[in-house]
């Protein structure tokens, strides 16, 4: 006999995912515009730093990188304020508007030759402006996407914020083989072809600011707004140990995530000696992967809990991270090195797949927003936005594998939080 469902299920589905999509195209759209400075680094360093030494110019773009990541806290603080005052949706809207004027900016700035010391100033300010932009974006879709979802299935569609954060990386890329390998030459994609990306950036953030301004609101936040409760920075101090638990939540999956994803392009170019163009085309591949498996991770989170993933994360980080990097600069096998990496990303996937669920269900409504995204974003400023600079100055110092064992120590003392926490799954406080 077959199954019938009731036409309020169906089009409860149907609202769920329609507003799900909308967020996470947004979401999409975000992080490529954030990761296309990432991406194009090595083509557009010389343009903004007049200097010889290759390392010393990414050092430098890595330097404002981590600049970029000092908004991310401020980010998180204003529009986490916004998001739990007057809705989620009116949040996730103005934060993707502000990124596609930061990609404006990049994209239209002269060089060092043309504007002297203005042009690596100009720089600084449009990722300051994108760094607020992805302060408030993480927080807000993670809260919106935790709310949309149902109880059943919640840690499944959360993961969908990491498909299309790391969506973003892949969009990036790709576009990035387009112009490597179809469209232009080197020396076109150092002289100007960089710009491109950037461009393209603004255009889709206008897009999806369309989309989001269509979504609907969380009826976690219309229920709060109903109770008239209060929120902001005084509330979530009322919240020391969850917001503690944020923290040693992202220290070692922020630092991990980075190293494997947004700087192993860098250093399979500048440690392990590949081509850029062989660089791009595992890192494409090896990210599409990484992606495709976040879903997976989400739905078995959804079976035995969140906390036996975030363990085996810390474990298997804590003693595959420095076998696994020491073990790529030395070898010249690309196959082997593509391995390398989906491994690495397989153990990160145990954080990153579920991070956002885990974090959302640790608060009330009330705070959400506020409390998932300003204590990650000082994180991530503090330990996710210095990773790539702090492997370049190792390298440059002489003791590249000092960084190695930073980021396995890191790793380590989230393992350490990850075994004392209750598990959200069956805590979860957006049931309240």
């Amino acid at each position: 006999m077959s199954k019938t469902f009731p036409q309020n299920e169906i089009k409860d589905v149907e609202y769920r995912l329609k507003s799900i999509f909308g967020g996470s195209v947004g979401n999409l759209v975000e992080w490529y515009d954030w990761y296309t400075y990432s991406a194009f680094a090595l083509y557009f360093s010389p343009a903004f730093f007049p200097n010889s030494n290759p390392t010393a110019q990414l050092l430098d773009t890595a330097g404002i990188f981590a600049v970029g990541f000092l908004m991310r806290p401020i980010g998180g603080w204003l529009f986490g304020s916004i998001a739990d005052k007057f809705g989620r949706k009116r949040s996730m809207t103005l934060s993707v508007l502000i990124m596609a004027i930061g990609s404006l900016i990049i994209g239209l700035t002269p060089g060092y030759k043309q504007i002297g010391i203005a042009a690596p100033l100009l720089l600084i300010f449009a990722r300051l402006i994108q760094g607020l932009s992805t302060g408030g974006e993480y927080g807000t879709s993670a809260t919106y996407l935790s709310e949309m979802a149902t109880r059943k299935h919640r840690g499944f569609y959360s993961s969908f914020q990491y498909v299309t954060l790391i969506g973003g990386q892949l969009l990036a890329l790709g576009i990035q083989l387009i112009l490597q390998n179809w469209l232009l030459t080197p020396a076109e994609l150092h002289e100007w072809g960089w710009r491109i990306p950037f461009f393209i950036g603004a255009i889709l953030s206008f897009i999806a600011l369309y989309l989001r301004r269509h979504i609907d609101e969380t009826t976690a936040f219309k229920s709060k707004q109903s109770a008239d409760k209060k929120s902001g920075i005084a509330v979530l101090l009322q919240y020391p140990k969850e917001v503690f638990t944020v923290v040693g939540l992202t220290l070692g999956g922020t630092i991990a995530f980075y190293t494997f994803s947004t700087y192993m392009q860098k250093f399979l170019v500048n440690t392990v000696h590949l081509s850029k163009e062989t660089s791009t085309t595992l890192s494409f591949i090896s990210l599409l992967v990484f992606a495709l498996m976040q879903p997976l991770f989400g739905l078995l989170s959804d079976k035995i809990g969140r906390k036996p993933l975030l363990i085996g994360f810390g474990v298997l980080g804590t003693l595959c991270t420095y076998p696994i990097l020491t073990s790529l600069t030395h070898e010249t096998n690309t196959t082997i090195i593509f391995f390398l990496m989906i491994a690495a990303l397989i153990i990160v996937s145990g954080y990153t797949s579920i991070n956002a669920v885990v974090k959302a269900e640790l608060f009330p409504a009330e705070i959400r927003a506020l409390g998932v995204g300003l204590p990650y974003a000082l994180t991530v400023a503090i330990f996710g936005g210095t990773a790539e600079y702090f492997a370049l100055w190792f390298k440059n110092i002489g003791h590249e594998s000092y960084f190695y064992w930073y980021v396995t120590g890191c790793i380590l003392i989230s393992l350490i939080l990850y075994t004392t926490m209750k598990d959200t799954k069956h805590h979860s406080k957006i049931e309240d």
